[in-house]
């Protein structure tokens, strides 16, 4: 009779870190390691706009938005972030997803059709990502993240991440799309807020370049006009014989001569 073998049950180990941490799209790379995960609660916490706690959506003012509506508000971040545009769609009513009575519905996905067109008018947007957590606020709101035309690397569901980890947009770029966003959505109803930056104007300080101007060019014909590259020096100042060097510090003696005269414009002596 053969002899028995043992054989020990072998216990499956999972990977120590799951296979999208493998992907282009991942924001990280290196060393990993997954963080431990928390007993769960018995009662979840009350979310802002719950039981007793605020709704800041509820009391923000119309103008912390970019634009407004009858029953839908969007705003923006406070500040640039790295993809070229993130907004939040609010309705006015404080109601969550799944209460919306079917008018609000509908609207919603009107609403979120039209913002995603607007954001993807935006020049260097390739894809706009829309989405909704809803664990921070009991009060409906809708993201939408801009993905940047060309970087194929921000594909996916990591670009919430990639948000807070790319430098952030110049300023003036970032008020122009959310003017141009807001203007977009008035076409449609409602009431633009934002503005673009004010342009800063700056006269030059000096003109380095001369201009040549050609006057008798025959009629009908544009006049010309030619810069110059280098600077074309002043003719010598010719001085009279009889000028002396302090004129010649004060101005001319023609001005001298006009602050020492009499009332009546006649000069000393006269």
């Amino acid at each position: 009779m053969p002899e028995a073998v043992s054989v020990s049950g072998v216990r499956d180990t999972p990977p120590s870190v799951p296979d999208f941490t493998q992907w282009p799209s991942f924001p990280f790379e290196g060393d990993l390691r997954v963080k431990q995960l928390d007993d769960p609660v018995p009662v979840e916490p009350p979310r802002r706009g719950e039981g007793h706690r605020e709704c800041t959506a509820c009391t923000a003012p119309d103008d912390a938005y970019i634009w407004v509506g009858e029953r839908w508000r969007v705003r923006a971040m406070d500040r640039p972030t790295g993809l070229p545009m993130v907004l939040i769609l609010e309705s006015r009513s404080h109601l969550d997803l799944g209460d919306l009575p079917n008018l609000l519905a509908a609207e919603l996905g009107v609403m979120t059709v039209r913002l995603e067109r607007a954001i993807r008018s935006l020049d260097g947007v390739a894809r706009v990502h829309v989405n909704r957590w809803g664990d921070g606020s009991a009060h409906l709101h809708m993201w939408f993240l801009a993905r940047p035309y060309g970087r194929l690397q921000l594909r996916g569901t990591f670009l919430s991440l990639w948000d807070s980890i790319l430098p952030p947009i110049s300023e003036a770029q970032w008020r122009e799309n959310l003017a141009l966003v807001a203007a977009w959505l008035a076409e449609f109803g409602g009431r633009p807020l934002a503005e673009p930056s004010r342009i800063q104007w700056q006269a030059p300080s000096s003109f380095t370049g001369q201009l040549s101007v050609d006057l008798e060019a025959p009629e009908g014909e544009a006049v010309s006009v030619i810069g110059s590259s280098e600077e074309t020096p002043l003719p010598p100042v010719e001085h009279r014989a009889d000028e002396t060097a302090e004129d010649r510090v004060d101005g001319t003696t023609e001005h001298r001569a006009e602050e020492t005269a009499a009332p009546d414009g006649r000069p000393p002596g006269d």
